[in-house]
């Protein structure tokens, strides 16, 4: 294919991308009446009120975005090294690709296209380590929680709840325990006979060592401690009666239910909707108030990052490398 030819296919690649996006966003947006309800919550309270608050919670959301580019960079640091800005264009182009596609998977593309062609898978190995890691947090915090609503809502005998806990410990050592060997994961694909003939591309595992992989889990810690905030926050705000420690509970264990969910980031707030009721009926009758807080953070942390990615998209490079910075 001749440059030409790759420059024009590429645009209209990128072109096709945002008008997707765009389509998908547009019509979702129309279709979720949970905003409506959201709008009804706040029609008796002040607009300096509003604007603090939801101002906040969306600065909230470039701090999340911003610390998974810091977390992007340092991943990338023992493949290609990368700008923080160019950091952050990809985790944004990679947030518009990924509310069309299923579990997130063009996140993966979104990023790795930044990137020299050469390093491009290495690199979704790379940002699967950084997966890994958020995983095992929400996995951890999530089965924690799940152990103190059993105890509370669920009536089981002691012995029967003691096991529960046990066995959540367990569940959450494995995961400790597998992150922080993640080089165990390069000696499994090298066993098989099939995966073999790929090993330069996950040989990358071998290189975090537990040093490196502490450090990218408190960028992990970082981000799920500003998110969980966010909804936080948020409940708090228009659910004065509930107690703290109830909102944290049912908010890990709504993050560690999601990760277990396949989904599509647009009609992923459904799912968001219909799992946080669920579980925050235990604590408060106000059904309306918790949908619209689920559907005002999905609006915040997945549609307007998503927005803002469709600007960066065009910066994506198909067929050759990236421009510096």
């Amino acid at each position: 294919m001749t440059g030409n030819n790759k420059k024009i296919l590429s645009i209209l690649i990128k072109t096709a991308i945002v008008i997707l996006a765009f389509w998908f966003i547009y019509h979702k947006l129309v279709a979720n009446k949970n905003l409506e309800n959201f709008s009804a919550l706040l029609k008796d309270i002040s607009q300096i009120e509003i604007f603090a608050v939801i101002g906040f919670v969306v600065l909230l959301m470039f701090v999340n975005w911003f610390l998974e580019a810091a977390k992007w960079k340092r991943l990338m640091s023992h493949i290609e090294r990368i700008t923080f800005y160019r950091a952050i264009e990809s985790v944004f182009c990679g947030l518009t690709l990924a509310i069309f596609t299923p579990n997130r998977l063009g996140e993966y593309g979104g990023r790795v296209f930044f990137l020299s062609p050469k390093r491009r898978i290495v690199g979704i190995v790379a940002m699967t380590v950084g997966n890994i890691g958020q995983l095992v947090l929400t996995n951890v915090f999530g089965a924690i929680a799940a152990c103190f609503f059993i105890y509370r809502f669920v009536p089981i005998d002691n012995s029967v709840f003691l096991a529960v806990v046990m066995l959540a410990m367990a569940f959450c050592l494995f995961f400790i325990v597998f992150y922080f060997n993640i080089q165990w994961l390069n000696g499994i694909l090298l066993s098989f006979k099939f995966t073999r003939k790929y090993k330069k591309f996950y040989s990358i595992l071998g290189r975090y060592r537990k040093e490196e992989l502490f450090k990218i889990m408190l960028f992990c810690l970082a981000r799920y401690i500003v998110f969980s905030s966010q909804y936080f926050i948020l409940f708090m705000w228009l659910i004065p009666g509930l107690h703290y420690m109830d909102i944290i509970m049912m908010t890990c264990l709504l993050f560690l239910i999601q990760s277990a969910l396949p989904s599509l980031d647009l009609f992923d707030v459904g799912i968001r909707s219909v799992t946080a009721v669920e579980l925050f009926k235990h604590i408060t009758d106000q059904h309306v108030a918790v949908i619209a807080c689920t559907a005002s953070i999905w609006l915040i942390n997945i549609i307007i990052p998503a927005i803002l990615g469709t600007y960066f998209v065009f910066k994506l490079n198909f067929f050759g490398t990236p421009k510096t910075d």
